[in-house]
């Protein structure tokens, strides 16, 4: 009961209310919650304190900032009952009501920087470097396609491995959340003639694809750069026809941490435990990883391929 009672004072500030509130919804900065909460840096970094003492909040590093969020495992230790309570509370707060699209900008401003990279090198991608993207490993996922198909590439950038894919597939729909990317891409299929390659403009976790429409899902070095992969991934779920195969691409868990400057990644890519739980979570089954291809040069990228069954 002195737990309850520790907690319940310690959330009746609504400062750190509104804070809990938010991080149980999304992993933030503490930039990102100045932004959001328009409070100074040393208060929120206090009540960050006091809440993580708490054991209600907990943190990991991302390249140069701090993302805190919920503590794993809070709300089966019988905390949701109290976060029931305290969202009804949170309703008495003005400027609570502002949170939600408060978060909604944040995350937005979040995506824009990633997409701006991207929009810079549409075009580009032939004459430089990305890691992981190798003949190789792309030879090794064209193994397991079974055309002829309706294929999603998701997170396709120009479209290189799109028009590829459709020399043998029934129609393959590109999808990239650059706006630059997907102009670059169509206009790159219309010289080529390649007429079963649409290109569309969208977010992994929000893929603009009908449910159950297509044969293969496929992600080609893009689930580094979703916020949450696990969604991504869940949509391609969605998309796929009972039957329906996912085939994902990607550079194995790293530690070169300059990739999230130079190549606006997300994440330090994934390991095999990692891709098989955001599968299997989604419900995929018949669930297969191997490491299909190890760089020479530093910093000695892997390149990791997942395939599953829906």
């Amino acid at each position: 009961m002195a737990s309850i009672l520790k907690n319940l004072r310690l959330l009746a500030d609504p400062s750190r209310l509104r804070m809990l509130l938010l991080v149980e919804r999304e992993e933030l900065s503490v930039a990102e919650l100045q932004e959001i909460l328009g409070m100074g840096q040393s208060r929120i970094s206090t009540h960050l304190a006091q809440l993580k003492q708490a054991g209600l909040v907990e943190d990991r590093r991302n390249g140069k900032s701090i993302l805190y969020r919920l503590k794993h495992g809070v709300q089966s230790n019988g905390f949701s009952e109290m976060l029931s309570v305290l969202r009804q509370a949170a309703a008495e707060i003005p400027e609570a009501e502002q949170d939600s699209e408060a978060l909604r900008l944040a995350l937005r401003r979040r995506q824009d920087k990633m997409r701006s990279y991207f929009d810079e090198l549409a075009g580009k991608f032939g004459r430089n470097y990305v890691p992981g993207r190798s003949w190789q490993g792309l030879a090794e996922t064209l193994l397991t396609l079974m055309p002829p198909m309706v294929i999603a590439d998701l997170g396709a950038g120009e479209g290189t491995f799109s028009q590829l894919l459709a020399r043998r597939s029934k129609k393959v729909i590109a999808v990239d959340n650059s706006e630059k990317m997907v102009e670059y891409g169509r206009e790159l299929a219309r010289k080529h003639g390649v007429k079963n390659l649409e290109y569309r403009k969208g977010d992994l976790e929000e893929v603009p694809i009908r449910d159950g429409t297509v044969d293969l899902a496929f992600f080609s070095q893009a689930l580094h750069h979703a916020q949450h992969p696990e969604r991504a991934v869940a949509e391609a779920w969605r998309i796929l026809k009972p039957g329906g195969r996912i085939v994902v691409l990607d550079l194995l868990r790293h530690s070169y941490e300059e990739a999230r400057e130079l190549y606006a990644d997300l994440w330090l890519g994934f390991t095999e435990v990692e891709v098989t739980r955001f599968l299997r979570q989604a419900g995929f089954k018949n669930i297969e990883t191997s490491i299909v291809h190890s760089e020479e040069d530093a910093p000695h990228f892997e390149t990791l391929l997942a395939v599953g069954d829906k």
